[in-house]
């Protein structure tokens, strides 16, 4: 009775080195593909970040990769970051879509977050993001928890003050960390 224990957990052991090893040839071999697909999602955003934009051009400014959106004509509209930071329950991946001079936010979008469902996760929400639209990018933008009373105010999402703070926290860092690198 005893061998039968020994062989089955050799048989778990074995089938879970051949399972662990497929499962990351298959990661390595569509590696390519799982990056350009990326890359497709974040340039598909730009028009809607940027108004007057309808592609992207990444280059790579103080050390961050960064898009310039371009309208039809090739001419430089407005600014796309991508930006990553802390939020309540994990990471929260957030485009940020700003005007030319970097005097704006022109749009946000959140492309990943895991916050609480029904209270974090309305970060999301089409509603509350919008308020960013037109902020201007100094002085920092501001949670509240009650309506703006200020043009850099954003009011919190009500019971997730942590994930909107966040939200406005990565965005600040992302427009300093760009002019930061346009300086240089």
């Amino acid at each position: 009775m005893k061998n039968s224990y020994i062989g089955q957990a050799w048989l778990v052991i074995v089938l879970s080195l051949v399972f662990g090893a497929a499962l990351a040839g298959v990661q390595a071999a569509l590696k390519p593909r799982i990056e350009q697909n990326k890359l497709n999602d974040t340039l598909g955003q730009i028009p809607s970040l940027v108004p007057g934009a309808t592609t992207g051009q990444a280059e790579t400014i103080g050390g961050q990769t960064v898009y310039r959106a371009l309208n039809d004509q090739g001419e430089q509209v407005g600014w796309m970051i991508p930006a990553r930071g802390l939020g309540f329950a994990d990471v929260l991946d957030l485009l940020v879509g700003l005007n030319k001079d970097l005097s704006r936010v022109t749009g946000l979008s959140v492309l990943e977050q895991k916050e609480t469902p029904g209270l974090g996760d309305r970060i999301t929400e089409p509603r509350w993001r919008d308020q960013f639209k037109g902020k201007p990018t100094i002085p920092d933008l501001v949670v509240t928890k009650t309506a703006p009373k200020s043009d850099s105010e954003i009011q919190g999402v009500t019971g997730a003050t942590i994930s909107s703070v966040s939200v406005a926290g990565i965005v600040n860092g992302a427009v300093a960390r760009l002019r930061e690198g346009l300086r240089e």
